[in-house]
């Protein structure tokens, strides 16, 4: 497998990294840098397709002519995650990843490797960064999931060179501190899903702070040590993560926006039609039932509790007035 190297300031996605106090000389990696824009969709991304295989000089070039960088969000946390770890970081990645957002962690066990997870299985982009030499895929058991990330068009990168090994102990334990760096510079938004008091993802989220990124952290139960980390991030600021939604509206923020708006002319439209064709109080009800999504006629009565002889009067007055039409089995539609 093809070793690259660039510096950071060669990409349009590690630019990114100048923020930090510590800034790599040099990053070495396996597989695609994401991008976004002229010739690369999420879809192209995983074809390989020509832009991702244009050299990291011409890709900064390019970002003049319409590429972006992709929005990112970094999920960690615990190796010794709970169930309720799992499920809140798997779906956290998933719905980035689904949405378009690159997922951005550790190959770690536990939460690391459930957020690349996640965003595999939404058919997304996910990037992993290593503690250890290009060469060194750690832990050893990753190194299926590793190829699985490159081979789906996202990359697996590292700080060290295969001939940059480390001292000793402590700096194995330091490089992987110095890693977190990273993984939070590459980020827009970094999500601790699970910690303990003294977890190496509250290292991530130091550096986060230091950056600007938006910090999110998972609220958990208070007699759980897995959550004491996640806990005081919240005690100390940190946006409390309540769902996918509140991720999505931070990496997104353009689309809650339109997301608004669509809901409320919608709203308005629900209104006039409503004043347009319903002349009696239960002609309104029904049509708002049905222009709401609601269009079976038991599930009508029963929501409103109607008379049935009330019902089958303000139905057909509305599907004589053309507010409605008739799908058969008692079910209706909004014209």
């Amino acid at each position: 497998m093809k070793i690259n190297e660039i510096r950071p300031q060669e990409h349009i996605f590690t630019e990114k990294l100048k923020t930090l106090a510590l800034i790599p000389k040099m990053l070495y990696f396996y597989g695609k840098l994401p991008v976004l824009g002229e010739n690369s969709t999420k879809e192209g991304a995983q074809k390989g397709d020509l832009a991702q295989e244009l050299t990291s000089s011409l890709l900064r070039k390019s970002s003049e002519r319409g590429l972006e960088r992709p929005r990112t969000v970094a999920i960690v946390g615990s190796r010794k995650n709970t169930a309720y770890g799992k499920e809140v970081a798997y779906r956290a990645a998933y719905e980035a990843a689904k949405a378009g957002a690159v997922v951005v962690s550790g190959l770690a066990y536990g939460i690391d490797s459930i957020a690349h997870r996640g965003a595999l299985d939404a058919g997304g982009i996910t990037v992993a960064v290593l503690g250890t030499p290009i060469t060194e895929i750690y832990p050893r058991e990753h190194e299926r999931l590793a190829r699985e990330i490159i081979d789906r068009g996202g990359a697996v990168i590292s700080e060290y060179s295969q001939s940059d090994l480390p001292a000793g102990k402590t700096e194995i334990r330091t490089r992987f501190l110095a890693r977190n760096r990273i993984i939070a510079g590459l980020s827009d938004v970094v999500v601790i899903a699970e910690a303990a008091a003294r977890s190496g993802s509250l290292n991530t989220a130091m550096h986060a702070l230091d950056i600007g990124a938006d910090l999110m952290a998972v609220p958990g139960d208070i007699n759980r040590l897995n959550s004491e980390g996640c806990n005081r991030l919240l005690s100390q600021g940190a946006i409390p993560y309540t769902g996918p939604d509140a991720l999505l509206g931070l990496l997104f923020p353009e689309r809650l926006a339109r997301k608004k708006s669509k809901k409320k002319d919608r709203e308005s439209e629900i209104l006039k039609q409503v004043s347009l064709f319903a002349e009696t109080e239960v002609e309104q009800k029904v049509l708002m039932s049905i222009m709401t999504g609601l269009n079976d006629g038991d599930e009508i009565i029963k929501k409103l509790e109607l008379p049935a002889t009330d019902f089958s009067q303000a139905i057909t007055m509305l599907e004589i007035k053309g507010a409605i039409k008739a799908l058969g089995a008692n079910r209706w539609m909004e014209v």
